[in-house]
């Protein structure tokens, strides 16, 4: 009797038809991820708001936020600003990694404190200088403002690539400017 049953149940699921007066709805999805872009913020920043707002979006989207570091009268940041942009819109450098977005802070505004304001809470002390930011976080260890390292595109290139492999994972935070030991 109850093998009658089951077989009753299986053939009723085997056969399984739907009346004419309902409708099925079908909807497809697209399984296909979005490409990633690098985003070059065009405005300077001059307050701090504007940066903690630009590193909560970076941090919001996993994108690191590349952070350029520089004054009015810094002629080597001149130098490094073009090829930075040129690395990161034209070329695309870091896309393939996840995207990277790019602004640049005018360390001498007199909202950001001068030397002794924000620069100095992430240890900026010569210019131009790179810092990244990853989950709001000021990525310490891979700072950069050797002028010769600034000037190569080899050397960029991977720089960007590194920090743009990140997507929001962190790391690399360091300690507070080295001062107690690695």
């Amino acid at each position: 009797m109850l093998d009658l049953v089951a077989r009753r149940a299986q053939a009723l699921r085997a056969v399984r038809v739907t009346p004419p007066w309902t409708t099925i709805a079908q909807r497809t999805f697209a399984v296909t991820r979005a490409q990633a872009k690098n985003r070059i913020y065009p405005t300077t920043i001059r307050r701090e708001e504007e940066l903690q707002t630009l590193t909560l979006m970076s941090a919001s989207s996993r994108v690191p936020l590349i952070t350029m570091w520089t004054t009015n009268w810094c002629q080597s940041c001149k130098v490094v600003s073009p090829l930075m942009r040129e690395l990161i819109e034209k070329d695309g450098i870091g896309e393939a990694e996840g995207g990277v977005a790019y602004v640049e802070v005018e360390m001498d505004s007199p909202d950001l404190g001068g030397v002794g304001g924000l620069a100095l809470r992430y240890g900026i002390n010569s210019m131009p200088t790179l810092l990244a930011f990853d989950r709001q976080e000021p990525q310490l260890e891979t700072k950069v403002s050797r002028l010769d390292d600034l000037k190569s595109k080899a050397f960029l290139k991977k720089w960007i690539q590194t920090e743009a492999a990140r997507h929001g994972s962190g790391g690399a935070g360091g300690s507070f400017m080295g001062l107690f030991g690695r």
